[in-house]
């Protein structure tokens, strides 16, 4: 029966799944229907408004050369009929002395025939018709204006649709995500040479498998990219690349050429699962304003309580800076807090108090290996960074029971860097990084901390953690900021793989530094 039993849950589990994957589908080619209706409405109204376009330009290219014939029809004639004018009254002129000559040869006294005769020399010289060209200033031909649509027309009548890109391949078996970075390949099922670039897109989720339609977050798009490999990270958001705050990623990529987009590849799902968390402010120690991933020494913070929780909670921003105008006197050290309790929120753990100025992660670690990094603020005179069974007693400090395990940077009075576990320290000979990594692997019972810039190991605890531990951190006078949603560093796995024969215990301090 056992055995059925089992059975018909995996066939269950199995069949949901199946079902979860068919709603997701049926989804999509709703979504695709729906698209298809909206986006051939969309090119037929932007075909319409190109042929208008084109319509409109014809209609001004032929109102144009109409014009132009006209005013050439207007010049000619002109000019034609002015030569006509002068040319008519040419002839009168000519017609009227020639009348005059044929009289002239009839007058029979000399003296008059000579005045005639002179006068008509005269006259003949002066003639319109002896100086007028004999040339029309015109023709009537019209052919320079006539048009040949041979080449328009062939084109108009080869119009298609513009060559669109086919859809690009996702290679993923050469996609990779190492060290908050993923890295996507693709290629062009055929080679296409008229491609201009590429539309890369992609979106965070927590869904495996095939993108769903309906998804809590939107596509973000990377455009023109312009080779067939791309690099995605965001060093804005963290010097180690792209916060990994969600399981999954899904990405796909479109082609482009100088006329249109082709269609999207088929999309591909790559796993981002990172270790993320803040601190938990419900629990921390009064003197310590806590954000989600910062944490500062308040001075003030345990007499502000109550103006605290009407919502005045800005006092504590200036603080810190103040802290370099405060006497050694005004600003109570590590070892002489005052030991004032205050009662624990409801539904929590007791709040540090005492000396304990801590603070712990919101989120165990039960398995696996984690990896997130600190960095101090400016001035901070003294903290640690380290883990901690959840069951750390509200006035216990970081390093000094078993059940803690950190390393602790001291700039008051002393300057110091060690490592400590049960009450017993190491001294760490070398400089302070401005940020520190911190690698957990429970189920190896190692915990090691790194330079988070060179990845130089600082120090490494080995133990056999019996139960699940937290972040631990401490804050005086100072702050912290965190950064989480990090991969393990592949520098960091290599180191870990190359190094398992460090050595260390839960009760001593002989685990090796380099």
């Amino acid at each position: 029966l056992d055995s059925l039993f089992f059975a018909l849950q995996r066939i269950i589990t199995t069949l949901a799944n199946k079902n979860e994957e068919l709603h997701n589908f049926i989804e999509t080619l709703s979504h695709l229907l729906a698209g298809v209706q909206v986006n051939s409405g969309q090119v037929v109204s932007d075909l319409e408004e190109e042929f208008d376009t084109l319509f409109s330009i014809l209609e001004e290219a032929k109102e144009s050369m109409t014009n132009t014939i006209k005013q050439e029809q207007a010049r000619k004639s002109h000019e034609l009929q002015n030569q006509l004018t002068q040319s008519t009254n040419a002839l009168e002129s000519a017609e009227e002395l020639l009348e005059f000559a044929n009289h002239a040869l009839d007058i029979k006294d000399e003296e008059e025939f000579a005045k005639a005769a002179k006068q008509i020399k005269d006259r003949v010289t002066m003639a319109p018709a002896f100086r007028l060209t004999m040339k029309p200033k015109a023709t009537d031909n019209m052919t320079h204006l006539m048009v040949d649509f041979s080449q328009e027309r062939q084109l108009l009548q080869g119009l298609r649709f513009l060559p669109v890109p086919r859809a690009p391949e996702i290679e993923v078996q050469d996609c990779m995500v190492v060290d908050n970075a993923v890295t996507i390949v693709w290629r062009m099922p055929v080679e296409d040479s008229k491609i201009d670039h590429y539309i890369l897109e992609y979106r965070k989720t927590n869904h495996e498998g095939l993108p769903r339609v309906k998804d809590e977050r939107c596509w973000e798009l990377v455009d023109n990219v312009k080779n067939t490999e791309y690099i995605l990270m965001d060093l804005l958001v963290y010097i180690a690349g792209l916060k990994f705050d969600s399981k999954f990623m899904n990405f796909r990529v479109r082609a482009c050429n100088k006329a249109a987009a082709g269609d999207y590849s088929d999309p591909v799902t790559l796993e981002t699962r990172a270790f993320n968390f803040g601190f938990d402010s419900s629990s921390s120690h009064l003197n310590l304003k806590v954000e989600e991933c910062s944490v500062e020494w308040d001075p003030q913070g345990g007499k502000g309580l109550d103006s605290k929780v009407k919502g005045k909670e800005n006092k504590g921003s200036a603080h810190l800076t103040n802290l370099k105008n405060m006497t050694r006197s005004g600003t109570p050290s590590p070892k002489r807090g005052s030991n004032t309790r205050s009662p624990a929120p409801r539904g929590g753990r007791d709040r540090f108090t005492g000396e304990s100025y801590t603070v712990l992660g919101d989120t165990s670690i039960d398995s696996r290996q984690h990896y997130w990094e600190v960095k101090a603020l400016k001035d901070c005179k003294s903290y640690s960074v380290g883990v901690a069974y959840k069951n750390l007693g509200k006035f216990d400090q970081l390093g000094k029971t078993n059940t803690t395990w950190c390393i602790h940077v001291n700039n008051w009075l002393q300057n110091s860097f060690a490592a400590k576990h049960n009450n017993k320290a190491k001294s760490l000979d070398m400089p302070v990084p401005e940020r520190i990594g911190v690698y957990c692997d429970l189920d190896g019972g190692q915990l090691s901390f790194y330079n988070a810039e060179s990845k130089q190991l600082l120090h490494v605890f080995k133990t056999k953690f019996t139960q699940p531990v937290v972040p631990a951190f401490m804050v005086w006078c100072g702050g912290l900021s965190l950064s989480t949603g990090l991969q393990v560093p592949s520098a960091v796995r290599s180191f870990q793989k190359a190094e398992n024969g460090l050595a260390g215990s839960n009760s001593s301090l002989n685990s090796m530094a380099q």
